[in-house]
């Protein structure tokens, strides 16, 4: 039977720490070649998206989609289908708002235990939206040094309230959050909301917004800065980030020059190499993350028999 889950299903069910394991493990996989990644395609509705993106992870027996409609940054709607991959079974159809939610804070983190220089101290947040918050929760629990969150975001109103939720400072400019040992950038911005020259020695930044070419959330400074620079997945990256599109093209980074963060998890590569380097991740969200992730709520849903069979 198939398993329907809704969002309150999987808030119950999973955890930030469900998330970092999840997709930790996820970039194993990946680095082992046993997941196959296609990257998100966006249809255009008349004032908004339809995108799909779909992942197969052998290793882990599931295969699986995510897709969603979208009309501004308030107005989304996904859903995961997970299907078995050794048969065709439809295994669950979940709505994936807040599973979404988990794994863009989880993949962070799991950056952040594997990037953040040694007894990084202080996050910085510029960015107050629904995805900023499980960023904050994640980075925290991967990094348990850090002491401080600063955050940042235009409106006085969200920013206090944000800082509330999440037990943060609210910084007086961009410039305050982007002089942490961990800076997050988390915004529908067009153009560079962090600069380069505020970073402090040893800075990691997390950018997870801007997935579309024409946007961008660094500026060239940040990049060439950066001794070691790595993403979720370089086809994705080539198709959609502004962050390191537009810089290969001005000359300021390479391609070869870009890493994928799983390369770090699985030692293949060292990334950090002195407590002094800056370090970029750009985030922009694949669907092995969501197939994991999916797993994990599907297998918690049988044993304690939650959500509805379809």
């Amino acid at each position: 039977m198939t398993l329907y889950l809704t969002e309150e299903d999987v808030g119950a069910l999973l955890t930030t720490e469900d998330a970092l394991e999840a997709v930790e493990g996820s970039f194993r996989r990946l680095a082992a070649g046993s997941v196959e990644n296609r990257p998100r395609d966006r249809l255009r509705l008349e004032d908004g998206v339809l995108a799909v993106m779909a992942a197969a992870d052998l290793e882990l027996g599931y295969a699986g989609l995510k897709s969603y409609a979208a009309f501004g940054y308030d107005d989304a709607r996904f859903v995961v289908l997970l299907f078995g991959a050794a048969r065709a079974d439809l295994v669950a159809v979940i709505e994936a708002n807040r599973l979404g939610q988990l794994r863009t804070g989880a993949a962070s983190g799991v950056a952040a235990r594997y990037l953040a220089r040694p007894g990084a101290r202080t996050l910085g947040v510029i960015g107050c939206g629904w995805q900023a918050e499980s960023q904050v929760l994640s980075i925290r629990a991967a990094v348990p040094t850090i002491e401080q969150v600063v955050a940042y975001c235009r409106t006085r109103e969200r920013l206090e309230a944000f800082c509330e939720r999440v037990g943060a400072r609210p910084a007086e400019s961009q410039r305050q959050a982007g002089e942490q040992d961990v800076v997050v950038t988390a915004t529908t911005s067009k153009d560079p909301v962090l600069r380069g020259e505020w970073l402090r020695p040893g800075a990691l930044v997390c950018a997870i917004g801007a997935n579309e070419p024409s946007s961008r959330e660094l500026d060239n400074v940040v990049l060439e800065r950066a001794s070691f620079v790595c993403c979720d997945s370089k086809e994705t990256a080539r198709r959609e980030s502004g962050d390191l599109r537009d810089p290969v093209e001005q000359g300021v980074l390479d391609w070869l020059e870009v890493h994928e963060v799983q390369e770090v998890v699985a030692g293949e590569t060292a990334g950090r190499a002195t407590d002094d380097d800056v370090v970029v991740f750009k985030s922009n969200g694949i669907a092995a993350w969501d197939v994991a992730i999916g797993a994990v709520a599907v297998e918690r849903a049988r044993e304690r028999g939650v959500g509805r069979e379809l």
